[in-house]
């Protein structure tokens, strides 16, 4: 987790900008409400494999969380016009290159944010972009404990 802890800390710093810039996302003029409404904030919380399930790491959870709103932040930032998703997949690129044994673990958790959000909205509206703000909020909040509770 050490090498994780650093990727973390560096991605709290980037996500607590973020999270202070959410503000700021207004919905596009002129923008359609084809979406359906957005699933619910735990619905697709992660659910930790149940083979061995004390050596799993005491901050899996979180960290498959943040790799799930990792997700949903690339695919919504693109459709409502940041252009920035590119940022939030590097995000998950790092993570995954710093804790190799969770690889295949945070690409589902990523895919699954991914997907959920990609079949629920077509187009970008006022619900998206508040959708946007609260995950920028949780990924700056996860990030920061992550790297306050494990990083090194």
């Amino acid at each position: 987790m050490r090498r994780a802890g650093i990727v973390i800390a560096s991605l709290a710093a980037l996500f607590a900008a973020e999270a202070g810039a959410a503000e700021t996302l207004a919905q596009k003029p002129g923008a359609k409400s084809e979406a359906k409404p957005a699933p619910a904030a735990g619905a697709q919380a992660p659910t930790p494999p149940t083979a061995a399930p004390e050596r799993l790491p005491p901050y899996e959870p979180q960290l498959l969380r943040l790799a799930e709103v990792l997700g949903a932040l690339a695919y919504l930032r693109d459709l409502c016009g940041g252009g920035d998703g590119a940022k939030f997949r590097s995000a998950m690129k790092a993570l995954q290159d710093a804790d190799e044994s969770q690889r295949d673990l945070l690409a589902g958790a990523y895919n699954r944010g991914f997907e959920g959000y990609r079949l629920s909205y077509r187009a970008c509206n006022a619900a998206a972009g508040e959708v946007i703000a609260r995950f920028l909020t949780e990924t700056a909040r996860l990030s920061a404990e992550l790297a306050g509770r494990y990083g090194g």
